[in-house]
């Protein structure tokens, strides 16, 4: 059984806004995260590189305080794995962990990296291969590297830019439900025509700009749009895929900095428009660029008004049942004649359980007439809509893939339902209340 009993933390941690026009000041930063060859990538060891893995992301210095936003070409971060980026990226910049976001983009053809799982198998006996925590240190010292010289290359701002546009041809609902209440699953590629003849369902078709200018003149462009990032993979190939394709086109073509941001994507895949092939992937990336293009050429700018971070932390209840049992989870770990990939589950499910027994962030930046939710886990595109009702006159750009220890965050309705994203979800069914009230709290719409 479930344990039903939900704590939601209400403590903030509220920067007050600068007054307007005060030494507001951004910096770009960018960085090479992809793991060394040979190391484990998403189901098979790193073979080839077609595409350098990046973190790209922004400083933001509103008077004596300074944000980072950043987001990483890697699957998830679990754990220390997302800790340790935060916590390095803070320091380079000279701020507190707090007033930094970091989101995978969540790459298929990228690590999932859990430094938490890869603690636990250290203290065991004989364990098996799966991640180096040395690695880590070397790649997030690559990042805080890149954001202290970003400091050297401040910038002012006076105005904020706000553009959006669908994207065709891209994304559609992955959980499709039948006449009949059939539920089928439309993977991220797909080859049956009849799912793929299917409507998108209910998407956010809208992809979300956020431009920081110098009057009318862009610094850096940040982009949000909610699909799973895939085309193909599990080839040990690493890529940023279609979403990376088509923002590193446009960083060229316009001569800005281009950020790319998945928002909430947990049962939204590109699998109508793709079979798996290169060709698709050039078509989801051409169309993706569109998007993108649009969205940034609709762009008004406003004075940026003002600045603030709100950060709610949040606590949800981990699902303790089933495989998930951390007692049946410990046995397996500790026993060295178990198979390896259940021991690096049973790993995993307990540092998952140990991370969800503290408070997670959800924070959110105001700048001028947009604010930026930057959310935990893998929530469902419920989420992402609700977040922008929640602020129906304001422009709300959403995303996901922060600490993902959470796994998939479900809606209650679609718990009930069942399914793949259930199965990997390792929170209660009672967390959707949870996450949307700090979700209103962190907007600000209490």
């Amino acid at each position: 059984m479930f344990r039903t009993s939900l704590l939601l933390l209400v403590v903030f941690t509220i920067t007050v806004p600068v007054a307007a026009g005060d030494n507001y000041r951004v910096a770009t930063f960018q960085a090479d995260v992809t793991p060394p060859l040979g190391s484990l990538l998403y189901v098979k060891p790193l073979a080839t590189v077609e595409h350098p893995l990046l973190a790209k992301g922004i400083i933001l210095e509103a008077g004596d305080e300074r944000y980072v936003l950043c987001a990483v070409d890697w699957c998830v971060m679990l754990g220390p794995t997302h800790a340790m980026f935060r916590q390095k990226a803070a320091a380079a910049a000279g701020t507190d962990v707090k007033n930094v976001a970091i989101q995978c983009v969540h790459q298929h053809t990228s690590p999932p990296h859990d430094g938490g799982a890869q603690e636990l198998l250290d203290q065991q006996k004989n364990p098996p291969s799966y991640r180096s925590m040395e690695q880590l240190e070397e790649i997030t010292d690559r990042l805080a590297v890149a954001v202290k010289k970003a400091l050297d290359g401040f910038q002012p701002f006076d105005t904020v830019g706000t553009g959006q546009a669908k994207v065709d041809r891209v994304a559609a609902i992955r959980r499709v439900i039948t006449e009949d209440g059939t539920l089928l699953t439309r993977w991220s590629a797909c080859t049956d025509p009849a799912l793929r003849a299917m409507p998108e369902g209910p998407i956010d078709p809208w992809l979300k700009t956020v431009t920081l200018a110098q009057g009318e003149k862009p610094i850096v462009r940040m982009h949000y749009y909610a699909t799973h990032p895939q085309s193909f993979y599990r080839d040990g190939r690493a890529s940023y895929d279609f979403p990376g394709i088509a923002r590193q086109r446009l960083q060229e073509e316009e001569g800005v900095f281009q950020i790319y941001f998945t928002g909430c994507s947990g049962d939204v895949t590109a699998g109508k428009y793709n079979d798996g092939t290169p060709e698709a992937r050039a078509e989801l990336a051409e169309r993706l660029f569109a998007g993108m293009k649009a969205s940034a050429e609709s762009t008004r700018f406003a004075p940026v008004g003002k600045i603030a971070w709100r950060s709610v932390p949040l606590q949800f209840v981990a699902r303790t049942d089933g495989d998930r049992n951390p007692e049946k989870a410990r046995t397996i770990l500790e026993d060295p004649l178990a198979a390896p990939d259940a021991r690096i589950n049973a790993a995993s499910t307990l540092a998952c359980i140990a991370r969800l027994a503290k408070p997670i962030d959800v924070s959110c930046l105001t700048l001028g007439p947009a604010r930026i939710l930057c959310l935990p886990g893998e929530p469902m595109v419920a989420y992402q809509r609700f977040a922008q009702q929640a602020r129906p006159d304001e422009f709300v750009a959403v995303a996901g893939y922060g600490l993902a220890s959470t796994g998939y965050i479900c809606t209650e309705e679609v718990f009930q339902q069942g399914g793949y994203e259930p199965s990997a979800s390792n929170v209660v069914p009672e967390s959707e209340q949870v996450l949307k009230d700090a979700i209103r709290r962190a907007l600000g719409a209490e």
